[in-house]
């Protein structure tokens, strides 16, 4: 049985680099998924702020709060603190806006951060797992090729065996009758 060394793939379709990968791979525990940092407040705080402002209950809450100062400031019902364009409302959405959405993108970044350190994860487990199936197939194929060699031996053996039987059952059939023997 021929074993490739272990520093060497056992066959062509697995590349140095590809056996190198591997054996890094196993040193590794896959299973664990890799090492978050801790969160900085600002990392939470922006967290928190994209989960509130990227949800129905804000949606729902900004549209009456939005509805209820339009209706207050149209209506003659009180005195209007923020008449017909709307100035203060305006930029009550402007500040609102101007501090949502890079607050907003932090989180996104470190998110897809995050994104990014999980399929580079996924990548090499998969990796892995296709070189361990590279492998296996290699070995079965070895195994396979030694089975097929000892077969074809032990057929040529017993058709060694055979054609001894043959010639000796000749050679005992012309002794005991002469006659039946084949001309030579």
């Amino acid at each position: 049985m021929t074993i490739a060394s272990p520093k060497t793939p056992l066959r062509a379709n697995v590349s140095r680099e590809e056996y190198q990968l591997l054996q890094d791979l196993r040193q590794r525990s896959p299973a664990q998924q890799p090492l978050r940092p801790k969160l900085t407040l600002g990392d939470r705080i922006s967290d928190k702020v994209a989960a509130v402002m990227g949800s129905w209950p804000f949606i729902i809450i900004q549209s009456l709060l939005l509805a209820c100062w339009v209706s207050l400031n149209v209506l003659a019902l009180i005195k209007h603190w923020d008449p017909y364009p709307f100035i203060l409302l305006n930029l009550m959405l402007s500040f609102q806006a101007a501090y949502a959405a890079p607050i907003i993108m932090m989180s996104q970044n470190r998110q897809a951060s995050i994104d990014r350190q999980d399929a580079q994860h996924d990548y090499e487990i998969n990796m892995k797992a296709e070189l361990e199936i590279e492998l296996l197939h290699d070995k079965m194929n070895l195994l396979r090729e030694e089975e097929m060699v000892t077969l074809l031996a032990m057929l040529r053996e017993q058709q060694q065996r055979l054609q001894q039987l043959e010639a000796l059952l000749q050679r005992q059939s012309s002794t005991t009758n002469p006659e039946a023997a084949p001309p030579a």
